[in-house]
């Protein structure tokens, strides 16, 4: 950037509310990517990690073993089954989405520290928040880096659309990381193989949709999504995550085909 120019951003922005809807625009750009070439994993609490061994082994080897083929591969948990019946309680007790942010957080975590113990001798790492920007060191000796999926909101969490359940859980808080590092996708680990009309546990005439416009999805409106409906959002306002992706981990192999840029599952990709 020009001196010159550098000069007149500095003196708008004295000049004007951050508010402004011209300054706004003028500060649209795309960044640049933290960590490029960063793989961002989450794997579902209820879909997968609650299942225990069976489930969570066979995708914790594929991990493993894409991670010594060189790839830089970042981990997040969810909360599943326990953070359910904690929301069920508070919202039985009429609390506020704020506390049901708050509490769902802390049983991802048990499911971060989880996966963490079982990854310890191949590099998994649990960080927190203060350790984020150790990032790239992490990454440089090899390790596994795993985080909880839910975004710091906490009390703090936005007012939800509908109901009281917090938009944002350990879906968004995954994709925000992936967008913020600069990941050109963000796969989620299920037990479906993607994204379909309908919930097919419940209506086995629930039509597959292998890929799809983030924009045609919305306006779909189905009754019921495999990934957070926030997480659309982002995707449409995203400056770097061209997809996310929801793949079965239950099919071995899908790991690896998806790391690799194979499409496997469900493509929800920016318009």
């Amino acid at each position: 950037m020009k001196k010159d120019s550098a000069k007149a951003i500095w003196e708008r922005f004295q000049q004007e509310s951050l508010t402004n809807k011209d300054l706004l625009l003028a500060t649209e750009r795309k960044p640049i990517r933290i960590i490029p070439g960063v793989k961002i994993i989450k794997i579902g609490g209820q879909s997968i990690t609650d299942r225990g061994r069976a489930a969570l082994y066979p995708i914790l080897d594929e991990i493993v073993a894409n991670r010594r083929r060189g790839k830089k591969i970042m981990l997040f948990s969810g909360g599943g089954t326990r953070a359910r019946h904690a929301y069920q309680v508070a919202l039985d007790l009429e609390l506020p989405p704020g506390f049901l942010a708050a509490v769902g957080g802390p049983i991802a975590l048990q499911n971060a520290r989880m996966l963490q113990m079982l990854l310890a001798r191949h590099g998994g790492i649990y960080i927190n928040a203060e350790q984020f920007e150790m990032l790239p060191l992490f990454f440089k000796l090899g390790c596994i880096p795993i985080m909880i999926g839910m975004p710091p909101y906490s009390y703090w969490e936005e007012i939800p659309v509908k109901g009281s359940i917090p938009d944002n859980r350990t879906d968004s808080g995954t994709f925000l990381t992936g967008e913020f590092l600069g990941a050109d996708s963000v796969l989620y680990i299920k037990d479906e193989n993607g994204l379909y009309t309908a919930d097919p546990k419940k209506d086995p005439d629930a039509e597959f949709i292998p890929e799809i416009a983030v924009s045609k999805l919305l306006e779909m409106d189905l009754a019921d999504l495999v990934v957070e409906r926030v997480v659309l959002q982002y995707l449409q306002r995203a400056k770097i995550v061209k997809f996310i992706e929801i793949i079965n981990g239950l099919v071995k192999g899908n790991i690896t085909k998806a790391l690799n840029g194979r499409h496997v599952g469900t493509r929800i990709y920016k318009d």
